[in-house]
């Protein structure tokens, strides 16, 4: 849409380069929901190319969906001559706002560095973002901030300060104004159809994919996931009126499709899209699905994504031990891995990945070696099917029930047992890295003192050595960005704790004062059935 006289100027950026970011469906989503009002003018900006800059910007927006991707919003900012901290910015500078999954879970280590965070799913949420500040349009900077505060699901983190004990303990974040609503509500999005591909491009990381959301969320409510307990409730989109009708649209202009979802072969018609997508018609199409279910693995799902040119299957098995399964809430047998695994080269697919993790709360070595003994035992009863077992570290999330948990050091020796297991019976291990998955939980769990730390290690955001470098000097306040903040923050607890310790059920959480689907009071109840279990 050719946006109007005095449409707001707009730069959406993302955390990447133009290959990884234009795959993205999120920010696709909220690309094209800017770019159909005529009332913004929205130009994308990614790490290695954007489109031609605004001489001068209202807006500057972020998607992130990834905590190690945070740091490079300070580069992006940078680039634009716009000052990283919040509080220094004036009326002529842009108003930095950001959205997605890391934000919505726990925005306080980049708190500082944005003006508004959007707490949820964007589909009424941005819109109405928008329309409030078009309705203050010309004010000062400080009363938009007070108008957009007020707006469901808004979060303006200047207006919210963060208190400490005198030994630094976190008592809580609060409005600095009376006004405002003390605590502010993820927004949920409950309509009938769910995202889908508005850029085709041979240049994504996934060429020429027509991407369709099938479901959001999950409803098997593994304890660690944020995929499932942030996105609550499990929302699928009716086949007729939105899948079928979202499928077409994409396949005007390609012959690839990407069905996307945290558990896509639960939706309730999933089997009849199948049968829809197997007519004759879509002999041409090739057809990818995202991390399925493995109990819902069945001969006829593998053969019709093998007839639309899937070589694999992805199934998340967490662990090859029945006990830590059920820690986790994992509804999974060894029986159906089993049959999966058979299906799967029965129906005609060539290869089957799985997903599993080490340092899970009350994980121990037998475990571990269980989950190596389960994948021998499937390769050896399945011959001439490749195996792949990509595995990370547990890393806490906020809002998921294991959020209290630490991530635990002997995670790291636990991925050499497997490789030591695994790789020299031909499966192909994809490990994490021990040491990123450290850093993911540092940016996970932190409140407003992580910040200092992430503008001390920009530019060296790369190196681990560069992160660790930056926390010991912010510990012993050495670091200039601290008094850059705005606000005078005490020292930052220690690594250990943020890290690696388990937190006591009344500790306060950095995230504590923002509402995701689920109360404090149930994750606790779900983390304590977890942990009866171990």
């Amino acid at each position: 849409m050719t946006p109007e006289p005095g449409a707001l100027r707009t730069v959406l950026a993302f955390p990447s380069t133009y290959t990884v970011g234009i795959t993205s469906l999120g920010y696709q989503i909220v690309w094209s929901t800017l770019a159909m009002r005529s009332d913004v003018d929205v130009r994308r900006l990614f790490t290695d190319q954007g489109d031609p800059p605004h001489r001068h910007c209202d807006l500057f927006g972020l998607s992130l969906s990834w905590e190690l991707d945070g740091p490079v919003l300070l580069d992006l900012l940078e680039q634009q001559r716009i000052p990283i901290w919040s509080h220094t910015r004036t009326n002529d500078h842009p108003i930095v706002f950001g959205g997605g999954p890391v934000l919505t879970a726990n925005p306080e280590p980049l708190a500082p560095f944005f003006d508004v965070v959007l707490l949820g799913d964007g589909e009424d949420l941005l819109p109405a973002f928008i329309d409030a500040l078009q309705s203050v349009k010309g004010q000062p900077r400080a009363e938009q901030l007070q108008h957009l505060a007020r707006v469901p699901g808004i979060y303006v983190p200047e207006l919210h300060a963060p208190r400490y004990a005198a030994d630094g303990t976190l008592l809580g974040v609060t409005p600095v104004d009376a006004t405002l609503p003390e605590r502010v509500a993820k927004q949920t999005w409950r309509g009938n159809s769910l995202s889908h591909s508005t850029v085709i491009t041979p240049e994504a990381a996934w060429p020429d994919i027509h991407m369709v959301e099938v479901v959001r969320s999950c409803p098997e409510l593994c304890r660690f996931c944020l995929a499932s307990y942030l996105t609550l409730p499990f929302r699928t989109p009716s086949l007729d009126d939105g899948l079928i009708p979202a499928v077409e649209k994409g396949l005007t202009a390609t012959k690839r499709l990407g069905l996307l979802g945290a558990s896509v072969t639960q939706h309730p018609q999933f089997s009849d899209l199948l049968q829809w997508l197997a007519q004759d018609r879509f002999d041409d199409l090739r057809v990818s699905v995202s991390s399925v279910r493995a109990a819902t693995v069945t001969p006829e799902l593998a053969a019709v994504l093998a007839g639309r040119g899937s070589k694999s299957l992805t199934i998340a098995i967490e662990s090859g031990s029945e006990r830590m399964r059920r820690v986790v809430n994992k509804k999974l047998s060894t029986e159906e891995i089993e049959a999966a695994a058979r299906h799967a080269k029965q129906g005609g697919l060539k290869a089957l990945k799985l997903y599993g993790m080490v340092g899970l709360p009350c994980e121990n070595n037998d475990d571990v070696e269980s989950t190596a003994a389960l994948l021998l035992s499937v390769k050896k009863a399945t011959p001439g099917l490749r195996f792949t077992l990509g595995v990370s570290t547990f890393v806490p999330k906020a809002h998921t029930p294991f959020q209290w948990q630490g991530v635990r050091p002997e995670a790291e020796k636990r991925l050499k047992l497997l490789a030591k297991r695994l790789k020299p019976k031909g499966i192909d291990l994809r490990p994490e890295s021990y040491g990123w998955s450290v850093i993911q939980a540092l940016l996970s769990r932190s409140d407003r003192r992580l910040a200092p730390v992430i503008a001390a290690v920009r530019g060296s955001q790369e190196s681990l050595g560069g992160w660790k470098k930056a926390y010991r000097a912010a510990l012993a306040g050495e670091l200039p960005e601290a008094r850059s903040a705005g606000v005078v923050l005490p020292l930052p607890p220690s690594w250990e704790s943020v890290v690696h310790d388990q937190w006591a059920s009344d500790t306060v959480l950095p995230w504590g004062h923002l509402d995701g689907p689920l109360s404090q009071e149930k994750l606790q109840e779900h983390h304590q059935q977890a942990l009866s279990l171990g």
